[in-house]
Parts: structure tokens; sequence; C-alpha cells
């Protein structure tokens, strides 16, 4: 059975897309800790992040730092976070979020409550920072 991120990589389920390429899809996480909070996940399923190649999570960390960039460039701030939890969906993910201090990627902190037209118009920001970044 898929998961809810095949589903939405393969367009069944909306999202908020911010970076694609052919083996990883970016998108905006539903209920951030931040603006700018997104997922970075390979395109196709596998549970466990170190069950990816070396080769795969290499690239994965490559994909996720150019996304980190273009965050940190549309939400200015000291750093971008990176964590790997990965519990909630059997399907290997990264967060990305942009940080003024280390408490801002406490998971357990209260998420915010974005409009549909504030996602689409974060995603639109980030991606145009992204695709500008693209080498």
């Amino acid at each position: 059975m898929a998961t809810i991120f095949s589903k939405i990589i393969s367009g069944e389920i909306p999202s908020y897309k911010v970076a694609e390429d052919d083996r990883f899809y970016a998108f905006l996480d539903i209920n951030p800790l931040v603006k700018g909070h997104t997922l970075v996940v390979p395109k196709h399923e596998v549970d466990y992040i170190f069950d990816l190649s070396d080769e795969e999570l290499g690239t994965m960390q490559v994909f996720a730092k150019n996304v980190a960039a273009a965050i940190k460039e549309v939400f200015p701030c000291k750093k971008v976070g990176e964590a790997v939890l990965g519990l909630e969906v059997p399907h290997a993910h990264i967060h990305l979020v942009p940080i003024n201090k280390e408490s801002d990627m406490i998971f357990s902190n209260p998420k915010l409550k974005l409009c549909d037209e504030e996602f689409k118009q974060i995603a639109g920001m980030i991606n145009e920072a992204w695709r500008s970044n693209k080498k």
C-alpha cells in the first residue's frame, strides 16, 4: 500500500511543492513549526532513511541542501535546521526548518495554522528561490 508521501508525489493528494527533480520531492509540512517548514522525500518508498543506498542518501542531502538555501533566502534565519524523525509516516523524509534558536525545532511546540493562500505563497517563494539557485 502506498504511503501518504507516495500519494503526494503522484499527485493523488495535493501538496505545496517547493522543489522536485527525478529522484526527490520537497513540499511544505501542513503542520509547520514555523513558516517555511519543508519535507524532503525520495520518490521511491523506503521506510528508514538509513536503508537508502550511500549514493542516494548523499544525493538526497545535496538536494536538501539546495532546498535549505532557498528557504533561508526566503525566510532569513540563523540556520535551516534538519531533523530525521520518520516515525509518523513509513517513508524516509527530512524536515527542514528555518531556525533562530534551538527551541524552534522542538516538534512538540504548537504548530502554525496557515490558510491555503499562505501555503501557496510560501511554496511559490521557496520554489522561485530554488529555481534561481539551481546550478
